[in-house]
């Protein structure tokens, strides 16, 4: 909206070329967003607090939880809210990328605000069910997956790039549909699991979100990706100030995330964001990356599934509790311990995935 402004606005001063630049949009979406998460947030949470709608705690779980009940939680609609705002502020409103990963992300959003209200406002403990939270997740995740294979006009938006491997890239063709409605399904559910302490899922995100800025930037800047040897995609660096909307949104929910948490995400945060990671890796083409980066997702994600399997084959458990952060929880790890060493192996994770960049 503002980049409109300001094109109109260099008739009369060139100087407001400046805004023509991603980088420049892209700080000032981080800050933007940030803003408006200091602004709003107090106040989000004085409302939440005012309607009781507040956190419940399973009693099996870890005894240290059970102080966190009535913490109000829905605060992921912080996030939704200064990323969208910060987006449609600063971010090229005429590019269909950030139109799709914008909605879809709402999309998500809203799915997981439907699982919210009923379990804390309705007080269904069963909250949306199982069959129709994931039939509406498959149809937002696949229409995006449909819309990026439709419009896309270059082979290399719809090839599975290999990382690591010079010139290493699979020809998808339909098979591209799957693959990106599996990743932004995935994502979503997986960010959802790790998102069970204070700060556990929201830090994660914030540098998964920023590596995957870097992604966008260099697809997005012809000589860059042509040195870098990566494919340039036409349009997509336009998500660079989509995700530096994130960035700035997810430290602004931390602020009032961190431990003691004084607000929880919830599903209308949890599975917007994870959604959000995973369509930009899919329009990025780096989906193999996001799995590295994003491997305490994984590692979450892939606990419970053990978990579950074991348990219905041998009736017995691998871990003390799934997802894995509570595992170490009910080893005698203290919650700030858990939360500081996944973001620290987060980090590590994250460079692997940008090394990728130029060891090839």
């Amino acid at each position: 909206m503002l980049m409109w402004l300001a094109e109109h606005l260099t008739r009369f001063d060139s100087g407001f070329n400046v805004f023509r630049y991603i980088t420049l949009r892209t700080i000032l979406s981080v800050l933007t967003a940030l803003l408006i998460s200091f602004v709003v947030g107090p106040a989000m949470i004085r409302r939440l607090t005012f309607y009781k709608i507040g956190q419940t705690v399973r009693d099996d779980g870890p005894q240290t939880h059970l102080t966190k009940a009535g913490t109000p939680t829905m605060g992921g609609a912080l996030i939704l809210v200064a990323v969208t705002v910060s987006t449609l502020l600063w971010a090229d409103l005429g590019n269909r990328y950030v139109w799709v990963v914008l909605l879809t992300t709402l999309a998500f959003g809203a799915i997981g605000w439907a699982d919210d209200y009923r379990k804390l406002v309705l007080k269904n403990s069963k909250g949306l069910p199982a069959r129709w939270k994931y039939f509406w997740q498959s149809v937002a995740g696949g229409a995006a997956a449909y819309f990026l294979y439709h419009t896309a006009v270059h082979p290399a938006e719809t090839q599975l790039m290999l990382p690591f491997l010079k010139d290493a890239v699979v020809n998808l063709g339909v098979w591209f549909v799957p693959l990106a409605y599996f990743v932004i399904v995935g994502s979503s559910n997986a960010v959802n699991l790790t998102d069970g302490l204070d700060g556990l899922a929201i830090m994660p995100t914030v540098l998964v979100a920023g590596a995957l800025a870097v992604f966008t930037y260099v697809a997005g800047h012809a000589q860059i990706s042509s040195y870098l040897l990566l494919p340039h995609l036409t349009g997509v660096g336009e998500l660079t100030v989509f995700c530096g909307a994130l960035v700035g949104a997810g430290l602004g929910f931390l602020w009032f995330n961190t431990y003691p948490a004084q607000v929880f995400m919830g599903d209308v945060g949890a599975l917007a964001i994870g959604a959000a990671l995973g369509l930009v890796a899919v329009a990025v083409r780096q989906e193999l990356v996001l799995f590295v980066m994003g491997g305490v997702f994984v590692m979450e994600t892939v606990s419970v599934m053990l978990q579950v399997a074991s348990f219905k084959l041998t009736g017995r458990r691998i871990f003390r509790m799934a997802p894995l952060h509570h595992h170490f929880e009910l080893k005698g790890w203290p919650e700030p311990r858990v939360i500081v060493r996944f973001w620290i192996v987060t980090v590590i994770l994250v460079l692997v995935g940008l090394a990728s960049l130029k060891i090839r």
